[in-house]
């Protein structure tokens, strides 16, 4: 559960330094307590996309990877956030990515910024 509850958490940062420096994410609301709780769902979102979705479009973008020497997966990560973004919407969320290109940066943002705190916070299951 402390896993869980971690992962979910750095997604969430990372969202929000995506949302921070990428001027086509947007995470609207009325107060800084709002935000939060959007970033907390939508990083719930993104984590369950990443869980069932992620790997069935990496197996059947792995010819393309293995061709483009793995930059593929920057389109892929990026067409995981612009799922995320959808249904976020459907969620009544306010996440919103507004492109492709902010999706492709947000994605590789998402992930640098993810990758780092998963180095720092502990992630053990005790």
């Amino acid at each position: 559960m402390k896993k869980f509850v971690v992962k979910t958490l750095a997604n969430a940062v990372a969202l929000g330094v995506a949302v921070w420096l990428i001027k086509g994410i947007t995470l609207t609301g009325t107060d800084t307590g709002h935000k939060v709780l959007a970033l907390i769902l939508v990083a719930l979102v993104f984590g369950v996309i990443n869980w069932l979705v992620k790997p069935v479009v990496k197996l059947l973008s792995f010819p393309l990877v293995v061709l483009t020497l793995g930059l593929f997966t920057l389109v892929v990560n990026a067409l995981m956030m612009l799922l995320t973004s959808y249904l976020a919407g459907k969620l009544s969320i306010d996440f919103h990515v507004s492109g492709f290109v902010a999706a492709v940066l947000g994605g590789l943002i998402v992930s640098v910024v993810a990758w780092v705190l998963h180095l720092i916070l502990p992630d053990d299951d005790d």
